[in-house]
Parts: C-alpha cells; structure tokens; sequence
C-alpha cells in the first residue's frame, strides 16, 4: 500500500489521490515514469517528482522517519507490510500513579519474541531498544503509552511511524477497550488471564513488592498477551483498511 500512497507529499489529499489511481496513476512508479500525463491536482509536478523519488529512496533506505512525517497517526497503517520487519508492539504497565517513576514493565513483541522491561532491574535499557525498531504499534499509545514513557525517560523522542490502534480500529467500526475488541474479533485469551484489567495489573505489581512472585509471573502474561495480540489486531486493521480505501483497485493494485 505504500507505494501507492501520494497523501504523503504536502499538498496532496485522499481525493487527490483517488484521481491519480482513477487516472491509472497506481504506484510511485507508474507517475515517475509519466508525470506529465497525470493531473496532479493543485501539487506542482515538479515538487511532487521530487517528492516521490525521495519516497523511493527513503522506502530503499528504511528511513522510516520521512513517512512518519508524510504519513502522521492517521495514515501510518498504510506502512505496516514494508515496516513490519522492523516493528515493535508495545504496551506498558504502571503502579497507578501518573509520575515519572510510575512505570513498573515495559512489554515487548517484534512479531517472533516477547521481552519485558521490569523497573528495578532492565527498565532503563529501553530507550537504547527501542532505538533499533522503525515502527511502533500501541493501543491508545498517542494519550498513555508514549507520553508516560517520555516523563520516564527524561529527553525520550519517538521518531518511529506509530501505529495507534485504538483510532485506526474505530475507523473500521470497533470501538472500546482492548479486551473487548479482542473478543468481538474471536481473539482467545488465556481463562487465567481473561478477566484481568488494567487496575488488576497495578494490584499485581504492589503484590510482587510484597513479596509474591507468582504476582509477578501472572502479571508478565497478562503484559504478554496485549503485546502479542496487538499483532493480530495490527494486520486486520491494515487489510480492513486498504480493502476501505482502495475499493475496486485500478491497474497495478491488487486488494
């Protein structure tokens, strides 16, 4: 899908877009090889060239910064197949307060392993990680996940395209928490993990400081199962979308 994105360059909107495709404008590089061709609308061609051989090199590059960009929160899902390899699904847990020491675990999926950040122990090793990855998915990350991260870590900048599930969800018509979406969708959990919440995590965690390591190992799977199944969510979002987006596609695309 991203390489049949043009939103991405200043000037250019979501009917402008659909114009170019219904002009059989379907890729980057059907317009590079016919610019002159195709109405751009109100972009100047030669900006919008330019634009779209930058594209071609960032994609090349992985310099996953420009589309973030180009793409902001709205639009990020279009990223999700090239970006995939490169992708982190994050979820935090915290004690409840709002501080910058509230956060106790930071949980981590890159589509084949789990990690989890405890504080008192690797917590400070995550602005280093998360260095590595080019895209970010949360749920609700935009107002919880990544600006508590931030007081966290103090001088923390996330410059990785952000996959914000809980808006991109609610575009394809599934609103609520997490936990209901999942079931709407016929997304298991585990019984023992089923009907734990967030406030049952903050009681986890005070049960872990008390000395029980069984609240511990209950609240790592509680963690692991957000993160792992935000995977599941983020590729039936994507192909909802692209589906919404490109209805019947013009040459070149395939739905």
């Amino acid at each position: 899908m991203l390489e049949n994105t043009f939103i991405h360059v200043k000037g250019m909107g979501l009917h402008a877009e659909k114009a170019l495709w219904e002009q059989g404008c379907a890729t980057w590089s059907d317009l590079l090889a016919g610019i002159d061709g195709y109405s751009c609308g109100s972009v100047d061609r030669q900006l919008f060239e330019r634009a779209i051989k930058r594209s071609v090199k960032c994609l090349a590059s992985g310099e996953h910064q420009f589309f973030r960009k180009g793409l902001g929160i709205r639009e990020a899902w279009r990223a999700f197949p090239e970006f995939r390899s490169s992708c982190v699904y994050l979820d935090i847990e915290t004690d409840g307060g709002q501080s910058s020491q509230s956060v106790t675990m930071i949980g981590l999926y890159d589509g084949a392993n789990y990690r989890c950040l405890l504080k008192g122990e690797d917590l400070g090793n995550f602005p280093d990680i998360i260095s590595h990855y080019s895209m970010i998915v949360t749920f609700a990350g935009v107002g919880f996940d990544l600006p508590t991260l931030q007081r966290c870590f103090f001088g923390l900048r996330f410059d990785q395209i952000h996959i914000d599930l809980c808006p991109t969800l609610r575009r394809v018509g599934h609103t609520g928490g997490l936990k209901r979406i999942e079931k709407a969708l016929g997304i298991e959990r585990d019984e023992r993990l089923a009907g734990l919440t967030g406030l049952d995590a903050v009681k986890l965690w005070r049960r872990y400081q008390r000395g029980d390591d069984s609240a511990l190992e209950t609240l790592i799977a509680y963690n692991r199962e957000d993160v792992v199944n935000l995977e599941k969510l983020a590729e039936y979002a994507y192909l909802k979308l692209r589906e919404e987006r490109l209805g019947q596609p013009p040459s070149g695309m395939t739905a």
